[in-house]
């Protein structure tokens, strides 16, 4: 199984399956489950967590498609090589920036710099050329649940993707405040903009999450989602399209626009939201052990200040090998104290 050099993203590099890890026979039952997750080099132990959870909770067939920049796969095989990780299928996809050039540019006002690898998500089928369907997630997640559940979630005909609503996912029950509205078009998309307004959106639409979410790649190509997603990058570097109190991330605007009332739910359970927010914190034990997928969307990781329910999280961490990635912790955990 190699790439095609031709697909303008992937180099011609070896495939990164594991020798001691030979690769079951499909017997026509058991397919193979692509699960693409991005590493960049300063989160790269979440993304190692997250690899790590879906692996012991499955018996299924996984292969994890680690995008990445150049300079982190040396770092990310060492790490992969280690303990518990040895008996993973996986291959490291170089990401090239290149097909962002003009499609995204720096926002003062957001105060964050541009991350290509967030949109890495908008590229599936070129990162997993010969994959029907595929999972894609954010490095800053927990699995508990059999990964082979969300990704035999049912897409109805026609729908490209399946995501977890906002509005009535079990997450939306907490307020997030000062983040603009976090559950509606009008948090993400500028109304006032003649372009947004043609669309005839509705601003009360409920939004959707984009950090999890399975793809049904075949119809993904049909209708060209990537060529629509890049053309409203690009208007909204021309027209600044985009709330300008925007809740979330700059990948989600484009999403919201093309799967408007054209995308399939999954299941509420598999994207438990906000780990990452002082929200999170009011999340009962229960409900985070009873959780399928735990996320910590917001703005303290589980590897960095101490964020909610980090025990939970560090039980899939496996240290780096090579000791350049490590946990930054408070003295004191005020979450521990009873």
């Amino acid at each position: 199984m190699s790439f095609r050099k031709d697909s303008g993203i992937v180099g011609p590099q070896p495939v990164d399956f594991i020798p001691n890890a030979p690769q079951r026979v499909v017997d026509g039952r058991e397919e193979d489950i692509p699960v693409v997750i991005a590493a960049s080099e300063d989160r790269l132990g979440g993304a190692i967590a997250a690899i790590n959870s879906i692996q012991h909770n499955t018996r299924s067939n996984v292969i994890f498609y680690i995008v990445t920049l150049n300079g982190t796969a040396d770092h990310l095989r060492s790490w992969l090589s280690s303990g518990n990780l040895k008996s993973i299928r996986y291959k490291i996809v170089n990401f090239d920036t290149k097909l962002l050039e003009g499609k995204v540019k720096e926002d003062p006002d957001q105060g964050e710099s541009i991350k290509p690898l967030t949109f890495a998500r908008f590229y599936l089928p070129i990162l997993v050329p010969r994959a029907k369907k595929a999972i894609y997630m954010d490095d800053d997640v927990i699995v508990q649940g059999d990964i082979l559940a969300l990704y035999n979630t049912p897409l109805k005909p026609g729908h490209a993707a399946a995501f977890s609503e906002d509005c009535d996912s079990t997450s939306a029950k907490v307020v997030i405040r000062g983040a603009g509205n976090q559950y509606n078009y009008i948090g993400y998309l500028d109304y006032k903009k003649e372009r947004i307004r043609k669309l005839s959106m509705k601003a009360s639409t409920c939004s959707f999450n984009p950090g999890v979410f399975v793809a049904n790649l075949t119809e993904w190509r049909r209708q060209n989602i990537t060529s629509q997603l890049e053309k409203w990058m690009k208007l909204n570097v021309e027209e600044g399209l985009y709330s300008r109190t925007l809740a979330g991330s700059i990948t989600t605007p484009p999403l919201l626009i093309v799967f408007y009332q054209q995308h399939s739910t999954i299941d509420p359970m598999w994207n438990v939201r906000h780990l990452g927010s002082s929200a999170g914190k009011r999340y009962s034990p229960q409900f985070v052990k009873a959780a399928k997928l735990l996320h910590w969307n917001g703005h303290f990781k589980p590897w960095g200040r101490t964020a909610s329910y980090t025990d939970v999280w560090e039980k899939w961490y496996i240290p780096d090998p090579t000791g350049k990635f490590s946990l930054i912790r408070r003295h004191v955990e005020i979450s521990h104290t009873k």
